[in-house]
């Protein structure tokens, strides 16, 4: 049964949050003194296959814990919520699988939809000067 998360990441009350105090000196600057106390985190979002809720649960805490925070600076909250299989995002290109390949299994898009085509590989110099990206 597909699931959806939501993984909010923090850091945790009393460690220092230089991003935070910069983003509130900003937004002083900008206009709005009533701001404060701002922290800046990190949200992960993933999908995920469990048997039920209760076993998507357990993955998504255990991910959280092994991976996604740092236990001694940060904590994390999140949701979950089953979706149904039509909304799942298609899948990635495994890393060295070409994304064509990727692309393929992909269900096809809508008559008329917009689609771009995955990048499957960074500008290099040889696209610079070809004035390209």
């Amino acid at each position: 049964m597909p699931f959806r998360a939501e993984v909010k990441v923090l850091l945790r009350p009393g460690v220092l949050d230089p991003q935070g105090a910069a983003v509130e000196r900003a937004l002083h600057a900008l206009g709005y003194p009533g701001v404060r106390e701002v922290r800046v985190g990190k949200v992960v979002e993933l999908w995920l296959d469990a048997a039920d809720e209760a076993q998507a649960r357990e993955q998504v805490e255990e991910m959280g814990r092994r991976l996604l925070a740092n236990p001694v600076l940060e904590r994390f909250t999140f949701t979950l919520a089953p979706v149904a299989p039509a909304a799942t995002p298609a899948p990635r290109a495994a890393p060295g699988e070409p994304a064509a390949r990727s692309a393929a299994l992909a269900a096809p898009a809508a008559p008329g939809a917009a689609v771009t085509p995955p990048a499957d590989r960074r500008p290099g110099r040889e696209d610079r000067e070809a004035g390209g990206p």
